[in-house]
């Protein structure tokens, strides 16, 4: 079966179940029993089987299993961190950001146009 991208247009439970089919084909490549990788992540088998069958886990259950079939750079890949840039560092003279401020409201502008009369 091939992979399917993962989308933001995709229902949770699609992105679940197609991370558990990606772990399940990962196990089999590493030519491991459920039980075997279970055991070595410090897991339940019926955890196991459960984010296989793409049903909800804990994300440090996730984490275990990433570790063992040696899947954390993947991870480290996809969460990269953002540099801070020089201006924005010396604004907040070192300290890091707290908060987010969200992002403006402004209210949407009607087209300009050459006959308006207001």
């Amino acid at each position: 079966m091939a992979n399917m991208k993962i989308l933001n247009t995709h229902t949770d439970e699609a992105i679940l179940a197609e991370i558990g089919e990606r772990i399940a084909r990962r196990r089999l490549a590493e030519q491991m029993t459920q039980a075997e990788l279970a055991e070595q992540a410090g897991i339940g088998k019926r955890t196991l089987e459960r984010v296989e069958a793409g049903l909800t886990a804990q994300f440090s259950t996730i984490i275990r299993i990433f570790r063992v079939l040696d899947l954390l750079p993947k991870l480290d890949q996809a969460l990269v961190e953002h540099p801070v840039r020089p201006l924005e560092a010396a604004a907040r003279k070192g300290k890091a950001r707290q908060r987010a401020s969200g992002k403006s409201k402004s209210k949407p502008q009607k087209p300009w146009s050459w006959d308006e009369t207001e």
